[in-house]
């Protein structure tokens, strides 16, 4: 590989703003700026994530009752776990 084939290729790593792939079929929505179904869902889980921990926490300086402990805590775990596998699913 010569020193102009690898200025040429993408550096995944490089900061900066990225640059656009061309697309046979545009759609409307689907530019580069696009926020796609995954980025929507990803952003609702850490929200769930961390206002069902913050949660937890505040039951715990309240004194509740443990089935709200429990049930706050199942659906940290769960939101927690949905990001992890979506994660490890992503890098295949």
């Amino acid at each position: 590989m010569t020193h102009q084939d690898r200025h040429n290729q993408q550096d995944p790593y490089r900061l900066g703003v990225p640059q656009a792939v061309p697309t046979a079929a545009s759609a409307p929505g689907a530019g580069p700026d696009a926020v796609s179904r995954g980025d929507v869902l990803r952003t609702l889980l850490w929200a769930v994530v961390v206002l069902s921990a913050v949660a937890n926490m505040a039951l715990s300086f309240t004194g509740a009752a443990a089935p709200l402990h429990l049930a706050s805590g199942v659906v940290t775990v769960l939101a927690a776990g949905t990001l992890v596998v979506r994660g490890l699913r992503g890098r295949r």
